[in-house]
């Protein structure tokens, strides 16, 4: 939502049509806001309507159900109290003898009988403790074999004194089996202790289940629409009966924002009826009225946007033209020209920009010509730095050299850096092939292993499609030098220096150099990279040619500045290092750049190709 604001208000700010829409939905704002009040406040209406008229129904079926509850609990009474039902339970013992048995026939048809009378009863059960059986209207009499039952309505008999509680038909009564599951039923029941006037009476217990069907049937009547639903939950919210539009449900569902919810509680047992409704139901009539509404919004809208667009067309669409010609022209597009037909201020506005554009893009390129020949001698300057401070080091390693070895090895250095300077002039070339570079820096690279010894080799791995690929001289030499001295110096065996190129992807042509020496450190790799994105991030790496600015890190800061300047903004120079490990220079210079270059008129193969060689 925020950035859809963000691009509101941008063009809000930059579009004139974009403001005078606003500002004609602006003038629709108070009817919007009247007729959306009107239609909130209707439905408000019928919701409070319909809240009051089913809070009525439901306290009414609750008061039936509590003089229901009354009656079965006075039913539980007198059975409860009934001497002669006492004394028959009482008396009897453990074993099932033929007087046990005519006892519990009699007890069951007077269990019967009672049952009769009141049709919201769905069965009447007695637990007898001393023989566990069961007596039961609806299943007759069994034997309770199981100990976790004993256990139950032993703890029963212990806790709940001459009271009554309502047990669910899914209380846990086994680990394995439901209260429910005893009984056979699916229904709530009350449960209470018989011989109710004596203290010391025998733990036998009195169950008598509702009958779930004539709860539902009982509240069934208040439902206002078949997608309606109502619920009877007792006083910790467990369902005890209830429907969802016509069908019988066993968990109480969570109400939804798109439902009415109406909740009216019973003083007398705690239980709750609650019904939901949805609202779409309720609203059917005020929809239509909203319906209207927007309809009429809708229309309004559009004829504000048509207005303006009309508006717009007539006054703002000359501004927009002469904006998108200036965006157009600040992009570098110098030859946009703007058609004009007009003969009022906005004609004369046209007019004047045309004749602007003429006029700067002869300046334009007046100075990006002068901007070409600055850049052309500073890259001539920044190459001419190369030769003295390769110059000084290559002396530097001469005079070392003369001190530990014979004037052979001297010799030879001395003839290795007059072939490298020979090719360095060679007619004033600017580039040559990549093939042709690496012999040329292996003149110097010789010059360094007589220095150090031979403690380092050199290994060139060249694909054959990179060879013939032109690049500007010395622009690997100090890189080189970079991995001899601070890479492998103070090496005494083991150094290796690899040399590899190849073509990725068709477009570019990859020059790597990697030593196993020192590497750098974290933080000295963050700072060499910082330093180098400074150069890579310019518009126009132009550089003092006294490299008076450049206090370390000179021979890469050459490389990127020449790299950048003679192959463009796609050129790219990447160090990757290791403390112990080594170091990696990686070039990456466009296959395009190389190509116009007048030094190449070698074809250069998308394939990559295969050529080594170690010294």
């Amino acid at each position: 939502m925020i950035p859809f604001f963000r691009w509101l208000l941008h063009r809000f700010s930059r579009k004139i049509q974009v403001r005078l829409t606003v500002y004609f939905l602006i003038i629709l704002l108070p009817l919007v806001a009247v007729s959306l009040f009107a239609v909130g406040k209707s439905r408000s209406i019928v919701y409070d309507q319909a809240v009051e008229q089913n809070r009525l129904a439901l306290a009414s079926v609750m008061d039936h159900i509590d003089l229901t509850l009354q009656n079965v609990e006075e039913i539980s009474t007198l059975i409860a109290t009934d001497a002669g039902l006492v004394e028959m339970l009482n008396k009897n013992g453990s074993s099932l003898s033929p007087d046990m048995i005519v006892d519990f026939a009699q007890l069951l048809k007077q269990l019967s009988n009672i049952g009769a009378v009141n049709h919201y009863l769905s069965q009447i059960s007695v637990y007898h403790h001393a023989s566990d059986m069961m007596i039961s209207t609806d299943i007759g009499g069994r034997r309770l074999a199981s100990e976790p039952h004993r256990d139950w309505f032993g703890r029963f008999a212990a806790t709940v004194g001459t009271g009554i509680r309502y047990v669910m038909p899914d209380e846990r009564v086994a680990r394995n089996e439901t209260f429910g599951q005893m009984l056979d039923t699916d229904s709530v029941t009350l449960v209470r202790m018989m011989d109710l006037y004596n203290t010391d009476r025998q733990p036998n217990v009195l169950l008598i289940t509702l009958n779930k069907m004539k709860l539902l049937q009982a509240i069934k009547m208040l439902l206002p629409s078949p997608k309606a639903g109502i619920y009877l939950r007792d006083g910790q919210g467990r369902l005890i009966a209830g429907t969802s539009g016509m069908d019988g449900i066993s968990a109480v569902p969570q109400p939804s924002a798109s439902e009415l919810e109406v909740t009216i509680g019973s003083g007398y047992s705690g239980w709750q009826l609650t019904l939901m409704q949805p609202k779409r139901e309720l609203y059917e009539e005020t929809d239509q009225l909203r319906m209207f509404t927007v309809v009429i919004i809708a229309v309004s809208i559009l004829l504000a946007v048509g207005i303006s667009l009309l508006v717009y067309r007539s006054i703002a669409y000359p501004v927009h033209k002469l904006t998108r010609g200036m965006k157009q022209f600040g992009e570098g597009q110098l030859n946009v020209r703007l058609h004009n037909g007009r003969k009022d201020e906005f004609g004369f506005l046209i007019d004047s920009f045309n004749r602007m554009a003429d006029m700067q893009k002869r300046l334009i390129e007046d100075h990006y010509e002068q901007q070409l020949r600055v850049a052309r001698t500073e890259l001539q300057l920044l190459q001419s730095q190369i030769n003295p401070h390769f110059l000084y080091n290559t002396l530097d390693s001469i005079y070392w050299s003369a001190k530990n070895y014979e004037a052979d090895e001297i010799g030879e250095m001395v003839m290795n850096l007059s072939k490298f300077f020979r090719l360095s002039l060679n007619k004033g070339r600017q580039s040559f092939p990549l093939e042709e570079s690496v012999s040329h820096l292996h003149y110097y690279i010789r010059i360094q292993q007589i220095r150090f010894l031979d403690s380092f080799t050199v290994e060139y791995r060249l694909d054959e499609a990179s060879k013939s690929v032109p690049i500007l001289k010395l622009l690997l030499q100090p890189l080189v030098e970079n991995a001899i001295l601070h890479g492998l110096e103070g090496k005494e065996e083991g150094g290796r220096l690899i040399i590899s190129s190849w073509i990725e992807e068709r477009r570019t042509v990859k020059i790597s150099v990697r030593d196993n020496g020192k590497g750098m450190s974290e933080e000295r790799l963050q700072y060499v990279q910082s330093e180098l994105q400074l150069i890579a991030r310019a518009h126009a790496p132009i550089v003092s040619a006294d490299g008076e600015d450049w206090k370390d890190l000179f021979g890469l800061r050459n490389v990127l500045t020449r790299l950048k300047l003679y192959y463009g903004s796609e050129a790219a120079m990447m160090i990757e290092s290791r403390l112990g490990e080594g170091t990696i220079v990686t070039l990456a210079i466009p296959l395009e750049r190389c190509r116009d270059n007048p030094a190449s008129d070698a074809n250069v193969p998308a394939d990559r190709g295969k050529g080594e060689r170690t010294a």
